[in-house]
């Protein structure tokens, strides 16, 4: 028999026991677009336990709705190795080495192999706050998104980190919500979050990797974040850099939370 309430409490139990034990982690990214969510795979492949909190009902940020809403993305040669042989996302040459993916299959692919490899996914949640520890982000601070959109005054709740990672695309938020906290602190020209500048794919596809980086310590940021923080040009519906900025902030937290 299906009784309405051991429905209901299945899914408050479960529910809680992951998130009280999610309440300390290694690592907790903000943002579950295709950066974030490669890098949180890498990090969880690694045996790090690893959160990521996404605002919206929805993952994978701007990659599902493709060009415009023609749901296929581009990436590169340089991608293939992660989305195709690591990912496991079909891809067909299109030319000049660039691909075509289905931008459905491929956030839902990246997605499965997140969950797969162990990373926790909460969405519906904000990161509106961050804990500060001896000048080094040490957590993040959450809310329910509706709280946010409905502009209530409810307290929130709080996740401590080793490392905290800010994939939240064009919005910078957690950047940002430094910068407002304390000040021009960030490891930028000007300490703050530059801006984005407008598309140039060339030149936004060249120097995603040199902006992924720690911008304030134990905050790194990844993905179009990363180029909004450092004031590079943004890319469009091309994914590569995405995919490898996600694999490398991974690849320096683990560097980083070994010491």
């Amino acid at each position: 028999m299906l009784d309405e309430v051991v429905i209901s409490r299945a899914i408050t139990e479960s529910f809680m026991k992951v998130f009280m034990d999610y309440m300390d982690v290694d690592v907790a990214i903000a943002g579950a677009g295709p950066a974030g969510l490669v890098c949180a795979y890498y990090l969880a492949r690694a045996g790090k336990k690893v959160a990521v909190y996404e605002r919206h009902l929805k993952v994978g940020g701007g990659m599902p709705g493709g060009g415009m809403m023609f749901n296929r993305i581009v990436i590169q040669d340089e991608a293939r190795p992660i989305l195709q042989g690591e990912i496991g996302v079909d891809i067909e040459s299109y030319k000049d080495g660039m691909y075509i993916a289905d931008s459905v299959e491929a956030i839902a692919t990246i997605t499965s192999k997140a969950i797969k490899a162990g990373v926790k996914i909460f969405n519906l949640m904000s990161v509106e706050d961050v804990m500060i520890r001896e000048n080094k982000v040490s957590g993040v601070v959450l809310n329910w998104s509706s709280v946010g959109w409905s502009k209530l005054h409810v307290d929130p709740l709080c996740v401590r980190a080793k490392a905290v990672v800010d994939a939240t695309g064009h919005d910078t938020e957690v950047c940002k919500i430094v910068e407002r906290k304390s000040g021009p602190v960030l490891n930028t020209k000007t300490g703050g979050v530059l801006g984005e500048k407008s598309m140039w794919a060339e030149v936004g596809e060249g120097v995603i990797m040199d902006n992924t980086k720690e911008v304030y310590p134990g905050l790194y940021v990844c993905g179009m974040a990363s180029n909004g923080v450092y004031g590079s040009p943004r890319m469009g519906a091309i994914f590569g850099g995405m995919i490898l900025s996600g694999k490398k902030a991974a690849t320096l937290i683990l560097q980083n939370i070994s010491r």
